[in-house]
Formats: structure tokens, C-alpha cells, sequence
């Protein structure tokens, strides 16, 4: 196993949020010239007859094939609303968003989702629900068990492939969610809090078997997630957000290697710094 870079720094409890970057961390910037995917100053509003909410406010930000992406920020900022945007559910006000040179203006084979609730269909067998969307496209009946089959394996859960959702898991039906959303072979895959629901144990092994599954692929994976911890532990980089309007505060490059150890002072410090960060944007005002 790899190990981290070392890093001998105090923890002390009065820093402000300047803290310095760890090694093996740094600033990220927000465009690049080979960008799989280019948000372009994206804002979207809220307007009822008498008042207008402002969610996103000029984000702008490119994200690179084949990197896992986290998008963190205070409850309510708005980081579901980018990802539903991305996923072409939800327009925006005003900017647009770019997946391979072409504007994105509805959903598409190309972007697969996972989300918190499972949206698993429950009279569906396991099989039967990761067949669901091939079934739609019209893939022929044996090809499509094929491909089932195969992502139930890289999941672990093809010996339940018979199974009913109810005799599953909360885990055993975010796995099944995930073969799902892998299975049309998207170029991006957009997971939404996909963990949030799991207890804290279940939830750490996901995301380990998260990883081994994404290091088969070369998907691009966007990742909501409100855990500090799950964002360190799974990212290639972390964007973190204002509260409402949602601005980019920072992102941030992670060149750890993976497996990373969560109990080590690299991690403890560069989760506390992004803490730091997200506790003054809490605030009540």
C-alpha cells in the first residue's frame, strides 16, 4: 500500500481558515484546454410572482475525462440543482454546459445517474431493474442480460441477481443502483448524496467498492456529497462552495495515491482545513 506524504504541522483549534496545503494538495484551476466537460458561467433563479432566489450565480468550472470530482458546500447551496443541470433534468437561467464540444439541452445515453433513494423499481427483480434502461433503448434481450450480469459482478451482487430489492440491503440496493447507472456505459456518471442514506460502516465500505469498480473504467464520475471525509477519501478534486448563490470558493487537487488512510495526519488536517473553509460559510446571517 502506498503511503501518504508526511505532514508535521499542529492542529491548533484557533486557526483561521488560511491553513496551508498539505503536500500532495493543490490548487486546482478551474479551466482546461482538454476539458470533457465545460460549464460556462452558469447561474439559475428561483421566481415565484412577488420574489427571485438566486441558487447558482456564475459558475464556471471544466472537468477532465476520467476524474472523480466532488462538489461540496453548505446544505441547501445548491450542488444537487449543478448536477441536475449537468444531467440536462433542469435548464439553467442563463450560461450553458458543454459535454465534448456539444451544449447540453436535455438528458442523454451519455450521463448516467445514482441517487440517494435508490429509485429502484420494487416488482423488478435485481437483473431486471440494471436491465431497465437497455431494456427502453431496445438492446436485444441476451445481449442486455449479458451486460447486466457483467456490472452486478463488478459490484459484487451477481449471486443476487434473482433477488427482490426488499430482500436487499440499503447497501446491496446502492450497489444495484450503481451497476445501473454503469451498465448504458455513460461517458459521465452523476452520483447525488449516493451513500447519505447508508449507516457510517456500510458507507465507508461503499465507497471502497466504489473505487474498485471506477478503476476498471475511465468514466467521469461527479460526486454531491455533504462528507467532508467521503470527499477526501474518494476525489481526484474537490470543488467547495459558497452558500446560496453558489460561487466556486476553491478547488482543490488531491494527488494522493488511493487506498488513503483516513486516520492519518495528512487526512485529519486536510479534512479540517476544508471544514474550516465550509464552517464560515454556515454561518447565520
Amino acid at each position: 500500500m502506498d503511503s501518504m506524504p508526511s505532514l508535521n504541522m499542529p492542529i491548533d483549534e484557533e486557526e483561521d481558515i488560511e491553513m496551508p496545503l498539505p503536500e500532495g494538495i493543490v490548487h486546482s484551476p478551474l479551466s482546461f484546454e482538454d476539458a470533457q466537460i465545460s460549464i460556462v458561467n452558469l447561474s439559475k433563479s428561483y421566481r415565484t410572482d412577488d420574489s427571485e432566489t438566486v441558487a447558482i450565480q456564475d459558475f464556471t468550472l471544466d472537468i477532465k475525462k476520467g476524474e472523480l470530482i466532488s462538489i461540496i458546500g453548505p446544505s441547501g447551496c445548491g450542488k444537487t440543482t449543478v448536477l441536475r443541470m449537468i444531467a440536462g433534468l433542469m435548464p439553467p437561467t442563463s450560461g450553458k454546459i458543454l459535454i465534448d464540444g456539444r451544449e447540453c439541452t436535455g438528458p442523454g445515453p451519455d450521463r448516467g445517474m445514482v441517487f440517494q433513494d435508490f429509485a429502484l423499481f420494487p416488482w423488478r427483480s435485481v437483473i431486471q431493474n440494471v436491465e431497465f434502461s437497455l431494456e427502453v433503448a431496445g438492446v436485444p434481450k441476451e445481449e442486455r442480460r449479458q451486460r447486466a450480469e457483467r456490472y452486478l459482478d463488478a459490484v459484487g451482487l451477481l449471486e443476487f441477481k434473482d433477488h427482490r430489492i426488499h430482500e436487499l440491503s440499503g447497501g446491496m440496493k446502492q450497489r444495484v443502483g450503481i451497476a445501473r447507472a454503469l451498465v448504458n456505459k455513460p461517458d459521465v456518471v452523476l452520483m447525488d448524496e449516493p451513500f447519505g442514506a447508508l449507516d457510517a460502516q456500510t458507507r465507508n465500505i461503499m465507497q471502497v467498492e466504489l473505487l474498485k469498480v471506477l478503476a476498471k473504467t475511465d468514466q467521469t464520475i461527479i460526486f454531491v456529497t455533504h462528507s467532508v471525509d467521503e470527499a477526501v477519501f474518494l476525489s481526484d478534486r474537490i470543488v467547495i462552495l459558497t452558500k446560496r448563490p453558489a460561487k466556486i470558493k476553491e478547488a482543490l487537487e488531491i494527488q494522493w495515491p488511493h487506498p488513503r488512510d483516513r486516520a492519518s495526519a495528512d487526512f485529519t488536517y486536510l479534512r479540517k482545513r476544508i471544514l474550516k473553509q465550509l464552517e464560515k460559510e454556515n454561518v447565520l446571517d
